[in-house]
């Protein structure tokens, strides 16, 4: 136990140290300003043109007034040609800066992947909605063990104190995970928002979640007490980021403080508790702290698909899976040790 509290903690230092490293954006080569701006003007890059640049894809001129153009919907689905020309520019001069030897470079703020059939992050995209279903079956399963398998109080409630937070927190992960799904499948103002406001959103809950399940907070009221600042705290910056400015660098920090704050509050509970279950906390504390290594320490993608925020989704898999065990695992425990208590 203690070697493993000296390597938790390790880690989280070393994650303040990567947290400082960056990366040169690439939209500030000038090679790259000017195939954008030349491709703006001619509708192409090379061999590549696109339509779009000059007319909708139902043949209105862009010049057309607002009622002759496409609905909005609609546009937001298709790579308009500022997008198209970004997209291909960058392609085109990564390919010259591998042939040069170079290491690829952030284009804004994003590091170079390749799309399939539209979509900005094919790989990320595909593990996010994975992790969506295992969320949902963890949901679904551990509704139905508390409600029909095991026993009820009189009243009908579940003896399993934490029961309530546990599905607003499946409902906040979900939630999460379906923006961050459509986030990384089209990058507009608008996903982004709606996928780090959730972010935040959940990473405060659970903070909540782990402060009563470690601290063993029954009493409505010092519940109350607890989360209130926590949720003014979060409501705030949700509406600091939405109404007054979105500071990416900003809401990094506070979900990672929130993430680090929680992943200890776990980790102190799992070191000292004698709960049958508590290794899987210990296991998941480990590999949240890969997920937040590598959303810290962004790299360049592996053949121009697999990047950092990829391998987060893919490590996130199993993680909500041991996590929604170890709630089954928990109310378990929970309704028996009450069960023998009103005998």
């Amino acid at each position: 136990m203690v070697v493993y509290r000296r390597l938790l903690l390790i880690i989280v230092a070393f994650l303040c140290f990567v947290a400082c490293i960056g990366a040169s954006d690439g939209d500030a080569d000038p090679i790259y300003i000017d195939c954008v701006e030349q491709c703006e003007k001619t509708g192409c890059v090379g061999a590549k043109c696109f339509q779009h640049c000059n007319m909708t894809s139902d043949g209105k001129s862009v010049g057309d007034p607002w009622y002759l153009q496409e609905p909005l919907y609609i546009k937001w689905k298709k790579w308009d040609c500022l997008s198209g020309c970004r997209y291909q520019c960058m392609l085109a001069r990564e390919e010259e800066r591998e042939k040069a030897g170079g290491a690829p470079v952030k284009y804004h703020g994003k590091w170079p992947l390749k799309r399939a059939f539209g979509i900005e992050e094919p790989v990320a995209v595909a593990l996010a909605a994975l992790n969506l279903a295992v969320q949902f079956h963890g949901w679904v399963s551990f509704y139905i063990l508390v409600n029909y398998k095991l026993p009820l109080r009189p009243t009908r409630q579940t003896y399993y104190e934490y029961t309530g937070l546990c599905h607003v927190y499946g409902t906040l992960s979900m939630n999460f995970l379906f923006w961050s799904a459509v986030y990384h499948s089209r990058d507009v103002e608008m996903t982004e928002r709606l996928n780090y406001t959730s972010a935040a959103a959940l990473l405060g809950f659970s903070l909540i979640v782990a402060i009563f399940r470690a601290f063993n907070v029954r009493s409505e009221a010092t519940r109350v007490m607890v989360a209130a600042p926590v949720i003014a705290f979060i409501t705030t910056h949700i509406l600091y980021l939405n109404c007054y400015h979105f500071d990416y660098g900003l809401n990094m920090k506070v979900c990672f403080i929130l993430a680090v704050a929680q992943l200890l509050v776990w980790v102190v509970w799992a070191g000292v508790s004698n709960h049958p279950s508590s290794w899987k906390i210990r296991l998941v504390a480990i590999e949240e702290c890969l997920i937040i290594f590598f959303q810290m320490y962004d790299f360049p993608p592996f053949w121009g698909c697999l990047d950092a925020r990829a391998i987060s989704h893919a490590i996130a898999i199993p993680i909500s899976y041991i996590w929604w065990s170890f709630i089954h695992d928990d109310s378990g425990y929970r309704t028996s040790a009450l069960l023998k208590k009103t005998k």
